[in-house]
């Protein structure tokens, strides 16, 4: 039986290109584990053109193939995609619609679904229409005083706020405010990143996380995972990545009633299958010391880097990566 020729996309080159580049080993060792695939790795970097490991400049043609600028080099048919870029171009849907567009498969959520999760006030609007609770937030399109005075009211009003560039992951481009004189440089910051800012009141409470996916024809959610950050701190890019980052991990939270859990894993469920989310996913919650369970954020593609959650919780849940994907692959290429 001929081998699935499968392309694997990383880099991307936004703010979150060298965590892409942590989280293709994991898939290039996932697929080792079968001989059903011929892999081709590719990088893309911010101009939009692809290269090879071993440096060979190519491209991704509408007749689903790579053609490589060395014409002595033979095409190479591309079958399916995984594009393990985290941001832009990937989380934003930018790529996905290409995809759609030549009709290649492709591994993760599709296009309109990954922009609604990856912009956080299309997100937030999203939620609160499908009735999971979210963050009390302000939704600022330009920078002016007018922008700056409603920031300032809405400090006043929660006496602590994060200031968060819509469309960015990882952290980058979010700020927590706990000085008002701050508000103005920080706003002026954030735009810097994105079009749009989203100013949300600060919440004291547990940062919990599920890993929701597909896995032989059922959605499935996990017991919640947890991090806790270092005291006074957040989860920055840097902590989240930093080789002496101080925040831990639980793969599955502890102390958290079974009632709780199991609330929250319905309101992941309920957030994968009416945002129409496909194949995998990380939905991040708050739990505040009263028990309110509070939707933070969806990520689409979630880092599958040797410390993130996405992998440890699928794997604690009693799935094997492997299976799970190449389950995946099988059952898009022959529908």
């Amino acid at each position: 039986m001929p081998k699935i020729n499968l392309l694997l996309l990383c880099g991307g080159g936004g703010a979150e290109h060298d965590i892409s580049l942590m989280s293709v080993k994991f898939f290039e060792s996932s697929l080792a584990k079968s001989d059903k695939f011929s892999v081709l790795r590719l990088e893309l970097d911010k101009h939009g053109h692809y290269k090879t490991q071993d440096g060979k400049v190519c491209e991704l043609t509408n007749r689903r193939e790579v053609r490589f600028e060395d014409e002595t080099i033979s095409t190479w048919p591309v079958d399916y995609v995984i594009p393990c870029i985290h941001g832009y171009p990937a989380e934003t849907g930018d790529i996905q619609s290409y995809f759609n567009l030549i009709q290649l498969p492709y591994f993760g959520c599709e296009s309109e679904a990954s922009s609604n999760c990856f912009n956080k006030i299309t997100a937030k609007m999203w939620f609160s229409a499908l009735g999971v609770p979210n963050t009390p937030y302000i939704f600022l399109h330009q920078y002016d005083d007018d922008a700056i005075a409603q920031a300032t009211a809405a400090f006043d009003k929660w006496g602590s706020l994060f200031i968060k560039a819509a469309s960015q992951g990882s952290s980058v481009g979010c700020y927590k405010v706990d000085d008002k004189t701050h508000i103005a440089n920080i706003l002026k910051e954030a735009f810097s990143y994105s079009p749009y800012v989203i100013v949300e009141q600060t919440i004291v409470a547990r940062e919990l996380e599920v890993a929701v996916y597909e896995y032989q024809g059922e959605i499935v959610a996990t017991k919640p995972g947890e991090i806790v950050c270092d005291s006074n701190n957040f989860y920055t890019f840097d902590e989240k990545y930093a080789t002496n980052s101080k925040a831990k991990t639980f793969i599955e939270a502890i102390n958290v009633p079974d009632e709780i859990s199991e609330q929250i894993r319905a309101y992941a469920i309920k957030a994968f299958k009416g945002m129409k989310l496909r194949h995998l996913s990380r939905i991040d919650f708050f739990l505040t010391a009263d028990n309110q369970i509070l939707l933070n954020e969806i990520n689409t593609f979630p880092g599958l880097t040797p410390i993130s959650m996405f992998p440890k919780m699928l794997e604690h849940h009693g799935h094997d990566f492997s299976i799970y994907l190449t389950d995946i692959i099988d059952s898009q290429l022959k529908s």
